[in-house]
């Protein structure tokens, strides 16, 4: 079952065959009560008639039982003896006893001659009050279930126990019953109809459900297609089909495309970074052997603090990209607790070669800590100092201060500034502005970029806006450590 088609019709249809059996065996429970329930009616109504007959004093051989076939009797005296039986009644159960023959010495029905006279004469001292009658029970019957063999045929049927009391005081019990074969019939009939359906049911529901599921999935089927031609051809332009509904599919696959979208974004900027990086080292490269071969054939026309501003150049561009390198594979900063203010005393305090000297403004009593790696935010600080250095005219300077929950540290010159429309650009790698520019003047364009992306991996961030009529002001903002 690896097709979510057939797996989505199989537990449809067991679902649907639990609920219709459950269903099924509901209604056959209820159809069977009711119909017994109206076989027991009218057993009752059997019994209600012989015992009104017995209050009666009618002679147990002369009981009008009705049809003996519908409704079978027996008459029980109050020692549980067979005193009575409706005709052609041959075998019975569940009425407590299985004897249809009168027995012996039970007590005789409808021959009260003497006690009548005796009766007479007791009433005629008395004055004349009125005979005393029998009665029928207005008790709830009791109801069983049974067989009974009427003439030969044997059936099951509904019996109920009726009470009744004769002028004589006996206390006789009737049992008549009404037979169950039309509720058997009808609960047959009904199961019947209900297992030759239920095939028939279970079909149609994992046909429709198979049909639904197949065309619901389509779009999926589409989506992955594509995704495996993409994969085959690795042409990361190409975008999956999006379905016209607005459905969880649909949502795959612009949630697809969007991933497919980033995942292009980011193999060209990896394709431009290596484009740049080798171009970046070309020329340092290329400048240090050419210096060198020229120091090999005319050692006196050998430019060493031209070859060594080159290997310095080139060891920083190494060094910058291998931690870009680090950055973009994820790796996660240091967790040290340091004094962002007095790391800024000590970056600038090491800068003795900067053309323009640096204004620092740190508030008494640190509380500047931050969490982080130190060797990665002294390298930003220090890029940040290096553009500034690069761009000002006549002022660098450097303010540390608390903000909103964290340390903002800025770094502002009074340069041309950064243009509106070039703030985030700045950020990107290998980008400079100027690009008229020499490089060992402006740099690799790799500083801000490699800044950003530390401040980030902190937590924080990195922004730049106008230092009033004239300048950049570059905020670095970092998560307070406590």
């Amino acid at each position: 079952m690896r097709s979510v088609r057939a797996r989505a019709a199989l537990g449809a249809t067991v679902v649907v065959a639990l609920a219709l059996a459950a269903a099924g065996l509901a209604v056959l429970l209820v159809l069977r009560a009711n119909l017994t329930d109206q076989a027991g009616l009218q057993a009752e109504v059997a019994a209600r008639e012989v015992a009104g007959q017995l209050a009666l004093n009618v002679p147990y051989d002369e009981l009008k039982t009705g049809d003996e076939e519908e409704h079978p009797v027996q008459v029980t005296d109050e020692d549980g003896r067979v005193v009575a039986v409706s005709k052609d009644l041959e075998a019975i159960s569940g009425t407590g006893t299985d004897r249809v023959t009168p027995e012996p010495g039970a007590s005789a029905g409808g021959d009260r001659e003497d006690d009548g006279e005796d009766r007479d004469d007791d009433d005629d001292g008395a004055g004349g009050a009125d005979p005393a009658r029998g009665e029928v029970s207005t008790d709830d019957p009791d109801f069983t279930n049974g067989t009974a063999t009427v003439d030969g045929d044997s059936a099951d049927y509904r019996f109920a126990s009726v009470e009744a009391t004769n002028e004589a005081g006996l206390t006789l019990t009737v049992h008549a019953g009404a037979p169950l074969a039309a509720e058997q019939r009808a609960v047959a009939s009904v199961r019947g109809a209900m297992l030759a359906g239920l095939p028939v049911v279970l079909l149609v529901v994992a046909g429709v459900t198979w049909l639904v599921t197949r065309r619901a999935l389509r779009p999926v089927e589409g989506i992955r297609r594509e995704m495996a031609a993409i994969t085959a051809s690795e042409d990361l332009s190409r975008r999956v089909p999006e379905p016209g509904s607005r459905d969880e599919i649909a949502r795959l696959a612009r949630t697809t495309n969007e991933t497919l979208t980033a995942l292009e974004a980011s193999v060209d900027r990896q394709r431009r970074f290596v484009a740049d990086a080798s171009h970046e080292l070309r020329s340092p490269i290329a400048s240090l052997r050419t210096q060198l071969e020229v120091g090999a054939a005319h050692p006196e026309l050998l430019d060493v603090p031209g070859a060594v501003a080159d290997t310095v150049r080139l060891q920083e561009l190494a060094a910058g990209l291998l931690l870009l390198a680090r950055l973009d594979a994820g790796e996660r900063p240091g967790a040290a607790r340091l004094d962002l203010g007095a790391l800024v005393h000590e970056e600038v305090s090491q800068r003795t070669g900067d053309r323009i000297p640096v204004t620092v403004s740190v508030p008494a009593g640190g509380g500047f800590e931050v969490s982080g790696s130190r060797a990665q935010l002294a390298r930003v600080l220090g890029n940040l100092l290096d553009n500034a250095e690069r761009h000002a005219r006549s002022a660098v300077a450097v303010a540390v201060r608390a903000e909103g929950g964290g340390v903002a540290v800025e770094v502002t010159d009074d340069g041309d500034g950064v243009p509106g429309a070039e703030r985030e650009r700045i950020f990107e790698r290998f980008v400079r502005l100027d690009d008229a520019r020499t490089r060992d003047e402006g740099g690799a364009g790799l500083g801000l970029a490699i800044a950003r992306d530390v401040a980030v991996r902190h937590g924080g961030r990195l922004t730049v806006t106008d230092a009033g009529e004239r300048g950049a002001r570059f905020t670095l903002w970092l998560p307070d450590a406590r």
